[in-house]
């Protein structure tokens, strides 16, 4: 039996509809912190834990796509081993 994973592809629309949602919402924020009602260091604090907060999502998002990867790579790798291993084997050889 073989249990190789499907490769999942995302469609167009999917990534149009997250890049559209992630514009979306960083210059919802934007408009928000330039008409919060205080002073410019307030703001300019804000604007850059925002500008922070963004990079770090990226980056962990990163990190763990980059983990599940490396581990679907190392699956198939042991699979193709024992699928070897398993076709060189015959179960009426003389010991």
């Amino acid at each position: 039996m073989n249990d190789t994973p499907v490769k999942q592809q995302n469609t167009a629309a999917y990534y149009a509809q997250a890049v559209a949602s992630f514009a979306l919402a960083l210059t919802a924020l934007a408009v928000g912190i330039a008409k919060l009602e205080a002073s410019a260091w307030v703001r300019g604090f804000l604007a850059v834990a925002v500008l922070y907060l963004t990079t770090s999502a990226f980056t962990l998002a990163k990190v763990v796509r980059d983990r599940q990867e490396a581990g679907q790579i190392v699956s198939r790798v042991d699979q193709a081993r024992l699928e070897k291993m398993l076709a060189e084997h015959d179960p009426f050889q003389k010991l």
